[in-house]
């Protein structure tokens, strides 16, 4: 079930060799850089082009230098000649490391944007499809008054929206290169190489850095990744909620030979949407940590590092799996619209109780009068099981303002979907 949902592409950017390979492109950009300013002669930037790496001796080099950069340059070497001495020339390891891992987080912002992009798409499909699927619309868990099936995913798809825009901005925040040496100072690398080297990269010279690139970049992106996670957190609840037994309006995908207990056969459990909201947990505290990672001492420390080599790749891992998974979920939804009309009759008309006090208003009562009265009567319907409109007709009080038909008239359903289209053109879902 778990490989079903797994996306290698996303596996694939934050591996070891995809992150070697950033690096070794951080430095051949740079290298090409400083040829371009007359500092490295053309027939060595031939042969550093081609330079290369080797996992099983960087693993080697490190348990001698205890030092990730200095084991990949010194790998790096072996691959090139006398014209090695121009690697890593002026450069910081956070120079390399900082704007490498800023060309991972684009690389995972992109798949991210698609995914976003088509569960947006099914959530939209599926408003459309149920404009006019009328349901309970329920607040602190207790039937309130209809709404639709559709304007609840029209409300997740506009959601949806507003996190794509979100991504893109943090995409773009993300998307910046440092090449600036020790401190951020350009002492030994002019601020020439690194507009060079960035064009060449796709990224953005950071306006100003000084060991690093500031984390608060980081934090958005992280607190962006966990803001769309916790709006796929609420749709799962909702679903969760919905397909309780004594609800059942929708169901989760439950597949031919699936089993959801091994004590009890007759289990449709939402175990995805739960799955969901478990991660969503999980991402939250990894933003947490990133807000944390903000402040470091002086120009640098290395307190944010360790924790990055976890937070990083593993929100946009479990991002991606959540989208996947939530996508399969919408696509494969089982919606029951009889179940749907069931549940708004189980109280017996008190759904239209506003309705009514309205009419009494607009009948010459005062707000606290006409409250009362349709309150009494509602509390005498729930509390014996009857029929609220059946109390209405039979109450002197009531019929002293509305009439037979005017109250029959109170209790129908088409009033509460009289604006769904407006909400729909004001959303441009048609």
């Amino acid at each position: 079930m778990i490989e079903r949902y797994s996306r290698p592409r996303m596996k694939k950017i934050w591996s070891d060799k995809n992150k070697f390979d950033q690096w070794l492109k951080v430095e051949i950009a740079v290298c090409e850089a400083w040829a371009e300013l007359g500092e490295i002669p053309r027939e060595d930037i031939v042969k550093i082009k081609k330079a290369s790496y080797n996992l099983s001796r960087i693993a080697a080099f490190l348990k001698v230098t205890h030092h990730d950069m200095t084991a990949f340059l010194n790998s790096v070497a072996e691959s090139l000649g006398t014209e090695s001495r121009f690697i890593h020339l002026g450069l910081t390891s956070s120079d390399v490391m900082d704007t490498a891992l800023s060309l991972q987080l684009t690389q995972a912002a992109h798949i991210l944007t698609k995914d976003v992009a088509e569960i947006t798409s099914v959530l939209e499909n599926q408003a459309i499809e149920h404009k006019y699927t009328i349901m309970m619309g329920r607040t602190h868990g207790v039937h309130a008054e209809p709404t639709t099936f559709g304007l609840k995913m029209a409300l997740w798809t506009e959601e949806m929206k507003r996190n794509s825009r979100r991504l893109a901005e943090a995409g773009k925040s993300i998307s910046v290169g440092k090449i600036s040496g020790a401190v951020g100072t350009y002492a030994s690398v002019p601020p020439q190489v690194e507009e060079i080297a960035c064009a060449k990269l796709g990224l953005t010279p950071a306006p100003i850095s000084s060991q690093i690139v500031q984390r608060d970049r980081h934090a958005q992106f992280l607190t962006t990744l966990a803001i769309i996670a916790s709006s796929l957190e609420k749709f799962a609840t909702e679903i969760r909620n919905l397909q309780r037994t004594e609800v059942l309006e929708v169901e989760e995908p439950f597949e031919e030979g699936q089993t959801g207990s091994s004590a009890m056969p007759h289990k449709r459990n939402p175990e995805l949407c739960e799955r969901i909201c478990g991660l969503a947990r999980l991402i939250r505290g990894h933003a947490l940590t990133s807000l944390e990672n903000i402040a470091l001492w002086h120009e640098r420390d290395i307190s944010h590092s360790s924790t990055e080599r976890i937070i990083l790749p593993d929100s946009c891992l479990a991002l991606d799996y959540m989208l996947s998974i939530f996508t399969s979920i919408m696509k494969g939804l089982k919606v029951f619209p009889e179940n749907m009309r069931h549940n708004i009759e189980l109280t017996q008309g008190l759904i239209f109780s506003q309705r009514v006090l309205l009419a009494l208003i607009n009948k010459g009562l005062t707000r606290e009068e006409a409250y009362k009265m349709v309150q009494d009567n509602a509390m005498e319907a729930w509390q014996g099981k009857k029929s609220f409109l059946a109390l209405l007709r039979m109450n002197k009080r009531i019929t002293n303002y509305l009439t037979q038909d005017e109250l029959k008239s109170l209790f129908d359903y088409n009033y509460y979907l009289k604006y769904v289209d407006t909400v729909f053109e004001r959303l441009g879902l048609t």
